[in-house]
């Protein structure tokens, strides 16, 4: 069974707060999504493999640490996914980034697929999946089987603010998948929204509110 981990730090706690604040504007808004997903992601690689490799410093040679294949990719959900890629690519710059779009129907609640553009080793890559939000988790769990459709196994998620009943729904589709999640939230609406949440993430990055 995979993890699911609930961040507890004050950073990324604290920069929550205050992006669900209703007054704070676009440009702010997306440089906190942007350094809360780079918090979650130092968290989402803690389990990356290391291999030893000697290296010569200024002294003497030495054995150092390197990351162990190092092929990663971040996959947004389009489109709110986006605003999360350059906190990750931050922390890993060699990262290739593939794109899924979904969109949610407005009386089903069900994801509909629009796009999709996967780096073409994405199967053998350790793939970090982005999206601020965890509702129904209908998205994340379409996504992620379209990666492993694609074949990749090495899969994780990351989002900021979930649903309980989106982790519960991502724990039983996919419970090979890590989750990391900077928060856990009361409750869905009757439209699907997240309470208390922070209102429609993308709307918000892009400003098109």
């Amino acid at each position: 069974m995979a993890k699911t981990v609930i961040m507890d730090h004050p950073l990324i706690q604290h920069k929550i707060g205050f992006i669900r604040r209703k007054d704070t504007g676009t440009k702010d808004f997306r440089q906190a999504i942007s350094e809360i997903a780079m918090l979650i992601c130092y968290e989402a690689t803690r389990d990356l493999s290391l291999a030893d490799v000697e290296i010569e410093t200024p002294i003497c040679k030495t054995i150092a640490k390197e990351l162990k294949g190092k092929k990663m990719a971040v996959v947004p959900i389009l489109r709110a996914g986006l605003g999360m890629v350059d906190g990750v690519l931050t922390l890993i710059p060699a990262a290739k980034v593939g794109h899924i779009g979904l969109y949610r129907d407005p009386d089903t609640h069900e994801p509909v697929e629009y796009y999709c553009k996967l780096p073409a080793d994405c199967a053998e890559r350790e793939v970090f999946v982005v999206d601020p939000m965890l509702a129904t988790g209908g998205s994340a769990s379409a996504a992620i089987q379209m990666l492993k459709d694609h074949g990749c196994r090495k899969i994780h998620f990351m989002c900021i603010i979930a649903a309980p009943d989106g982790v519960e729904r991502m724990q039983k589709d996919h419970p090979d998948v890590d989750m990391y999640v900077g928060a856990l939230d009361e409750k869905l609406n009757e439209n699907a929204y997240i309470i208390p949440g922070l209102g429609d993430a993308g709307d918000r990055i892009f400003g098109t509110k």
